[in-house]
């Protein structure tokens, strides 16, 4: 196959400076005029998106920094480069599997393709996206199970690890998040988080029976524009409260949580629940504060958010401090009674869970050696911030046990 034209494309296009137009112009001009190079253009695309695995990146990474940095129809062309990749990978994970299943789910029709120059600049903004990525922490997620046909790789989903507990939490957000009633949202959050608690102590019991088990792995989850200082700020409280730990990358868009998988579930569900209560009660705020002539929208969303998030973080603290402390005098209660720790029910629930968050914390450690903190900032709307508090409280959450 002669590639001539496309490497003289690439050549001019990708590899200048990000705002140069006329070498975009060059390598779209280039492809545009030669239709034989179209499946040398794709089979180079696919294989940039393998690149970027080797670099630790996730499908749904490189969907959302590409729906960060450019447009809707390079995040359709992403989608379809990773799609067309993934049955020549390697055996991955779940939720890699996952990723993938919810793309294919998500991909709209394809619309009328443009005329062939608007669709080679389209693409050679993509690859510019797609070269430039950096290199990104190694999540090391389980493998899927695979087999070979025909000298390619098919990978298989296990079967879901989901019981009917993650369903019927799923449930009770989404009734939390769609009612209109403050008290029904406080019991419905309530009732879940009671359920996750429920939901991660079996799964901590089983793996101390086990003597063993799968160790804390790693997931990203998106915090998005606009805002997103606030958000990472409420995914932390939400991470904390739940036994993870959350480390934000700003630049690209989204925070690491690293934890045991049943609490990594549990605090996605519950920060993607609440934050759309949040948003829900800042819209009906915000609505209340223009009818009487405000109008900064804006600072006002800002400091509404912010308030909600910290406001979240300090109740999730104490309840976890009083959960401890209702903790050790119920071990001390049932010790009094019992002949022996191992006999108790939950005699080897603590020792379990001290164990797990040393294996977080090292796991954390391991992957990001260096951090720092950051300050909230442009907090300025003292109503907004009220407004914010106040919701916050409306929509109380309890969190699990935790050790002091």
């Amino acid at each position: 196959m002669d590639t001539s034209t496309v490497d003289r494309a690439f050549r001019a296009a990708l590899y200048a400076s990000a705002d140069d137009h006329a070498a975009l112009d060059t390598g779209a001009s280039l492809l545009a005029a030669d239709p034989a190079a179209d499946g040398e253009v794709t089979r180079r695309g696919v294989e940039f998106v393998a690149g970027a695995w080797r670099r630790g990146w996730q499908p749904a990474d490189v969907v959302r920094i590409v729906r960060r940095e450019l447009d809707d129809v390079h995040e359709r062309l992403v989608a379809a480069l990773i799609l067309e990749q993934a049955p020549h990978d390697r055996p991955r994970g779940p939720r890699w599997a996952a990723q993938l299943a919810q793309l294919a789910d998500d991909a709209p029709a394809a619309p009328a393709r443009p005329d062939r120059f608007t669709h080679a600049t389209a693409l050679l903004e993509l690859y510019r996206v797609l070269l430039r990525l950096p290199t990104l922490e190694d999540l090391d997620e389980p493998q899927t199970q695979g087999e070979t046909r025909a000298g390619r790789t098919i990978t298989t989903t296990p079967q879901s690890s989901e019981s009917r507990m993650l369903t019927r939490i799923r449930a009770l957000l989404a009734k939390a998040e769609a009612t209109e009633f403050p008290d029904e949202a406080e019991a419905l959050s309530a009732k879940a988080q009671e359920l996750m608690a429920r939901h991660s102590i079996d799964e901590a019991l089983l793996a101390g029976q086990a003597q063993g088990g799968a160790g804390p792995t790693a997931w990203r989850i998106g915090v998005d524009q606009p805002y997103e200082q606030a958000k990472a700020v409420l995914l932390d409280a939400v991470a904390t409260a739940n036994r993870c730990r959350a480390v934000w990358n700003e630049p690209l868009g989204f925070s690491t949580v690293v934890g045991f998988e049943p609490d990594l579930e549990v605090a996605e569900l519950l920060y993607t629940s609440l934050l759309v209560q949040a948003t829900t009660a800042m819209t009906k705020a915000e609505a209340a504060q223009r009818a009487g002539g405000r109008r900064r929208t804006k600072t006002f969303r800002q400091s509404f958010l912010a308030a909600y998030a910290h406001r979240i973080g300090i109740r999730l603290a104490s309840a976890a401090e009083e959960a401890a402390g209702q903790a050790a005098e119920e071990a001390a209660g049932e010790a009094a009674g019992q002949a022996g720790a191992e006999d108790r029910p939950d005699g080897g629930l603590l020792p379990v869970l001290a164990s797990r968050e040393a294996a977080v914390t090292e796991r954390t450690e391991s992957m990001f050696p260096e951090t720092t903190t950051t300050r909230l900032r442009g907090v300025t709307d003292a109503a907004g911030w009220t407004e914010g508090s106040r919701a916050a409280d409306r929509a109380e959450v309890r969190t699990r046990r935790r050790l002091g």
